[in-house]
């Protein structure tokens, strides 16, 4: 819960930060203000929300408990610290702060920290319980992605901070944006929610589990990508290559495993034996949806020659239409499930108790959920038609959208929605707000 707080946090100060103008699209991708807020999406929300979730969902892929029930609160403290010095590095560079400190290296160590942290964590949970299902896979993946994505991170916190003047790291900080960008939203953001929806989707919707053939292809030809992109285009630019080339390939991978990807998903939703979807199943439609309108959109601007004019609109696309859209949608069932499994677990047959639909109020969310989408296709929208202004308000109704999902949120934790017979009944007592320990009373 601490994780999912923390990162909340951060998304309604992104937001609040375009709504103000700050890290402009116009300034470019490479801009200190961008950099800053870009980390703060990326890492303050989307990464810790993720390890949060993983924290939780990696023992239930593995039916095994998690490594180190210790050792995720100080990966959240290193990493929490780890940002902050990160963005006063940022900051320092755009000149909004005069403190002569080595910030970006402090930070970039901190993240490395933190996210070996997680790295261990997470990967003796998986490794102990091989051979992997298909969803721990696509995690076990992303795992990998998020180490090459840290790594690359940490080179070009230490480059931008002076404290190296190697050349082959010099080179690859000054080309390697677009592989950090891909090995971070492309593998360890994109290839690890793969894996956790397609095991949520099963259990949410009762739908079949998926091992097929074109599902274990979808996780070949993404993990294929990625390393074409990673190992590919750093040895492209230390030897003087081509790094178009590396990418275009890269790409052309990527679009098979994500038509593969879609069709599964099309398939768990058409083979569901839960017929009225609750509000988290029907809203996380809408995240692939925009992940389909990302995919899509970036080859008819390839194709019109266009993508480097409208990047930030493909890159806000993908982080606020595709991956923040279905973490918003799970995390709004996953605290209902984990504050239920806390609270009513432990009485379960000795009590009447609440269902796990009983702790949220779908008809209140909803509009706050309709209007997050709505918001994320206006600003997409303006960023392809150079509009800031429109962008900004845009912006301004996102953050509307995402603290009325906060207070649902909030209020699912601490019971609002049960009716007062049924809250506490003997034995059970109210969930604290910030952690959670299913199971325990």
């Amino acid at each position: 819960m601490s994780y999912f707080a923390a990162a909340l946090v951060a998304l309604v100060a992104a937001e609040s930060l375009m709504a103000a103008g700050f890290g402009a699209s116009e300034a470019g991708i490479q801009a200190p203000d961008t950099l800053a807020l870009v980390h703060l999406v990326t890492i303050g929300w989307l990464s810790l929300a993720m390890c949060g979730a993983l924290f939780q969902f990696v023992p239930v892929l593995t039916a095994r408990p998690l490594y180190s029930e210790r050792l995720p609160l100080p990966t959240l403290i290193c990493l929490l610290v780890g940002l902050a010095a990160l963005l006063l590095g940022f900051l320092r560079l755009g000149g909004h702060v005069s403190i002569d400190l080595p910030f970006l290296a402090t930070g970039g160590c901190l993240l490395g920290v933190g996210f070996g942290l997680a790295l261990w964590n997470l990967g003796l949970t998986l490794w102990k319980a091989r051979p992997l299902q298909l969803p721990a896979r696509f995690v076990a993946v992303g795992l990998v992605c998020l180490a090459a994505t840290a790594v690359l991170g940490i080179i070009f916190a230490f480059v931008l901070g002076g404290a190296t003047a190697n050349a082959h790291l010099l080179s690859v900080a000054k080309d390697g944006l677009p592989i950090h960008v891909v090995a971070g939203i492309g593998g360890w953001l994109t290839l690890t929610a793969a894996g956790v929806s397609y095991r949520l989707l099963a259990m949410f919707m009762l739908a079949p589990e998926l091992d097929r053939t074109g599902s274990r292809a979808a996780l070949w030809l993404g993990t294929i990508a990625i390393s074409v992109t990673v190992a590919g285009g750093v040895t492209a630019i230390c030897v003087g290559g081509s790094l178009g080339t590396v990418l275009t390939v890269a790409a052309l991978l990527a679009l098979a495993a994500l038509a593969l990807y879609g069709r599964d998903i099309l398939y768990l939703y058409r083979a569901r034996k839960r017929r009225a979807l609750e509000l988290n199943t029907r809203m996380a439609g809408f995240a692939f949806a925009g992940l389909t309108a990302a995919a899509m959109l970036s080859v008819a601007l390839v194709v019109f020659g266009k993508f480097s004019d409208h990047v930030d609109a493909v890159v806000f696309l993908l982080a606020f239409g595709w991956l923040s859209s279905l973490v918003l949608a799970k995390l709004y069932k996953i605290v209902a499930f984990l504050t239920w499994l806390e609270r009513y677990g432990p009485v379960l047959g000795k009590t009447p108790t609440p269902r796990v639909q009983d702790l949220v109020a779908e008809h209140r969310a909803s509009k706050w959920f309709w209007l997050y989408f709505g918001a994320v296709w206006i600003g997409t929208a303006a960023l392809l038609a150079d509009a800031p202004a429109i962008f900004r308000v845009a912006a301004v109704l996102m953050a509307v959208a995402t603290c009325g999902i906060v207070v649902q949120v909030v209020k699912t934790r601490r019971l609002s929605n049960i009716a007062a017979a049924l809250r506490l009944p003997a034995g059970a007592t109210m969930p604290p707000l910030l952690f959670s320990m299913p199971g325990r009373s």
